[in-house]
């Protein structure tokens, strides 16, 4: 089992972005990048599980969410306006081997990493033609 640290992913401008470890609830592990207002945390979580059919299941879900100071009767407190979710669901058969699941990180990385197919979907919201 993989030690629960500190993550570091990357915003649009290369930038680091830390995810600290929150917690791990019913198998779920959390880690957040705060700026120390809860309504703003970016939160990333994951898990693995065995399902009815014995295959594994990796659940890896990412929330980055847009806050803005909304004023209110002179109050002016931040607000999450709307947010970016990514739902990542991988699924081997209970005899895949180390290697093919190597391979499946590896082509995950390489298929949204694809500069053009799949980047203009995400960041343009290009319908695929």
């Amino acid at each position: 089992m993989p030690a629960f640290a500190n993550m570091v992913l990357k915003d649009h401008a290369d930038a680091d972005v830390t995810f600290v470890p929150r917690d791990i609830t019913n198998g779920v592990a959390t880690a957040v990048s705060s700026t120390g207002v809860p309504v703003g945390e970016k939160t990333a979580s994951w898990a693995t599980s065995k399902t009815s059919t014995g295959r594994r299941k990796v659940t890896l879900k990412l929330v980055i969410p847009v806050v803005q100071d909304v004023v209110v009767a002179g109050i002016s407190r931040p607000t999450m306006v709307r947010a970016a979710y990514a739902d990542v669901t991988v699924t081997f058969e209970g005899t895949s081997t180390t290697t093919e699941r190597q391979d499946m990180r590896k082509a995950l990385i390489a298929f949204v990493s694809n500069a053009a197919q799949i980047q203009p979907l995400i960041e343009d919201l290009a319908a695929p033609f």
